[in-house]
């Protein structure tokens, strides 16, 4: 069944009617043989997911969500009730199913726009939200601090290794979608994708162990030294600290309730919620709210993107211009300034803040330009995309030496807050 959602999720780009008649008998299997027609919502945010709205026979519409995780290893998904209980503004689905390979919120239609498509409106040129998003934006990342101290505690290993949010990372890196998209684990046999770079194409076994200098950065780290070293940090059965968090709250998964008295930001889709982390909690939303367009919008972000390469034995020499637009620093200003820095400082206050925390930070960071989606795929990335997307996993996973990457400056920033 989890092969059927997938295939829905490819085929909404492909071919929309075939999509959502497969869709339509799924429906009516777990929800309801009453549901008469279905919406599928093409949606450049939907890049392991698919939404839309169904409407059933007495007239009755409701909207729908679903995540496709092939390789998922997880059991329990969509945690929406203990996200509420924990006290976050979360939209509760009217209907659940959390059987594996069938996972499916239904809810009350909503008609407030995402973050996400209010963010991009801003940064393609109208910028009326942006005072709106802003101090909403700002107000939710201090009530999730709040939450976040409420919820701290610690977490046995036994505990943590069933977090949810492990699928975003440790299993999509030990697991078949590493191997799909770039072929085996470092040090094992097994066969190796082509990427197209600028360059032209290149084994992926030559790819993850070539030398980087990026934007004057030096890297010794290659990509396989990243997969080893995330593999080590990320792995789930350990204890530590813990918060009760949305763990996948980028901004496809919020809204913007910019008419409410201050405008507000509502969570939904609870796909990886739980007890985990902070540091992982804070991931997704940092790289993908900030960093991440070229992945939803590649044409217009190449067009956007100046690159110039050269390859020089074992090494890539790249240059690129990716400037961030006003939006997405005031992202992770946010993030960074009402949580980051006060979470990291009351783990030092408890004496529980890891003396890797700035690895075990990057190596999630890592995961999400590098297996998100496949950068190997020709069909979605030009050859220019994909190396931006392959030098992004590099500044976010390995230190730059010489210059300082921008994700580098950021956590050196946090360092000397913490008096590191």
């Amino acid at each position: 069944m989890s092969d059927l959602l997938h295939q829905i999720q490819t085929l909404q780009f492909q071919d929309k009617n075939q999509a959502e008649t497969l869709l339509l008998s799924f429906l009516r299997e777990i929800f309801s043989a009453e549901v008469q027609t279905v919406e599928l919502r093409p949606l450049a945010v939907s890049l392991n997911s698919f939404n839309g709205f169904m409407n059933l026979t007495d007239g009755s519409r409701y909207f729908f969500k679903t995540h496709t995780e092939p390789d998922g290893v997880i059991s329990e998904y969509y945690n929406a009730t203990q996200l509420a209980d924990a006290g976050y503004p979360v939209i509760k689905p009217i209907f659940s199913s959390t059987e594996a390979g069938k996972q499916l919120l239904v809810y009350e239609v909503i008609y407030d726009q995402s973050v996400f498509d209010a963010a991009w409106i801003i940064e393609s040129g109208d910028v009326e939200l942006l005072p709106a998003l802003t101090i909403a934006q700002e107000k939710s990342d201090q009530q999730l601090y709040t939450l976040y101290l409420r919820s701290l505690a610690q977490q046995g290993a036994k505990d943590t290794v069933k977090a949810p949010i492990h699928q975003l990372f440790f299993h999509r890196l030990s697991g078949g979608r590493l191997h799909r998209f770039y072929g085996p684990l470092p040090d094992e046999p097994g066969e190796f994708p082509k990427i197209e770079v600028p360059g032209g194409w290149y084994s992926m076994a030559q790819v993850r162990n070539i030398k980087w200098e990026i934007n004057g950065q030096n890297y010794r780290d290659t990509l396989d030294d990243l997969i080893k070293q995330a593999l080590l940090l990320l792995q789930p059965l350990q204890n530590g600290p813990s918060i009760i968090g949305h763990g996948d709250a980028h901004n496809g998964n919020v809204f913007l309730r910019q008419h409410t008295q201050p405008p507000s930001l509502l969570y939904f889709d609870p796909a990886f919620a739980g007890r985990h982390h902070p540091l992982l909690d804070l991931t997704k939303p940092i790289f993908h709210n900030v960093f991440a367009m070229w992945m939803y919008f590649p044409q217009i972000k190449q067009a956007q993107t100046p690159i110039t390469f050269r390859q020089i034995g074992n090494l890539w020499q790249l240059e690129y211009n990716y400037p961030l637009h006003s939006v997405r620093k005031m992202f992770l200003t946010s993030k960074v300034e009402h949580i980051l820095k006060p979470i990291l400082k009351e783990l030092v206050r408890h004496k529980d803040l890891r003396h890797d925390w700035r690895a075990y930070f990057k190596a999630a960071l890592f995961c999400c330009p590098f297996l998100t989606m496949n950068l190997a795929d020709k069909n979605k990335f030009s050859p220019e995309i994909s190396l931006l997307g392959l030098a992004m996993a590099v500044e976010m996973g390995a230190e730059s030496a010489g210059v300082r990457s921008y994700i580098d400056q950021v956590l050196d920033d946090v360092e000397v807050a913490l008096g590191i």
